[in-house]
């Protein structure tokens, strides 16, 4: 990245997409739920800016879509803000510290790691909230990988192009020389 300027300009780009985003998609009944389009910037955010603007989007982004909107409700907040934090805060991280030498190598395993981090943490948080019992390890894997196929398989084939796209665009820094 060019400079800190840049990245805050990216970041607060991806915290207001992931304001808007799930605003445009709520129009549609459970969409989402399936399509999780709050998440999509907060991973950009952190494959692309780093820490810790990466975490900084995954903690505002739920915050102020809540305030602005009223998604998240408040009872999924709290699950929906941390998970949205760990996505910032592995993603940003992972690309940091791991270097195959293979850009999109790199990126598809600070996803994937950032995704399935979130969702654990995500079904920790919900679990510690709801009473004993509510919430069980059935309803967490439903919400976190049955309901979410669709937005989790998007994630996996749209994000890693998209970078790749705006780094031959040069609108961010090649990994690689």
């Amino acid at each position: 990245m060019r400079n800190n300027i840049l990245k805050m300009v990216y970041s607060a780009v991806f915290t207001a997409l992931g304001v808007v985003l799930p605003f445009a998609f709520h129009a549609v009944p459970n969409a989402g739920s399936v399509l999780l389009p709050m998440h999509i910037p907060v991973l950009l955010c952190g494959l692309i800016c780093g820490f810790p603007y990466g975490l900084s989007c995954g903690v505002l982004t739920p915050i102020l879509s809540s305030l602005l909107i009223g998604m998240p409700q408040a009872a999924s907040l709290p699950g929906m803000l941390c998970e949205l934090a760990v996505y910032g805060l592995v993603s940003s991280l992972l690309m940091q510290f791991v270097r195959t030498k293979n850009n999109y190598a790199d990126i598809c395993i600070a996803l994937i790691s950032a995704m399935l981090s979130g969702r654990i943490v995500y079904g920790m948080v919900n679990a510690l909230i709801f009473s004993v019992g509510a919430y069980s390890f059935k309803l967490w894997a439903t919400a976190a990988f049955i309901t979410s196929i669709p937005g989790i398989i998007a994630q996996i084939i749209v994000i890693p192009i998209l970078i790749v796209s705006l780094q031959k665009a040069r609108l961010i820094d090649k990994r690689y020389a």
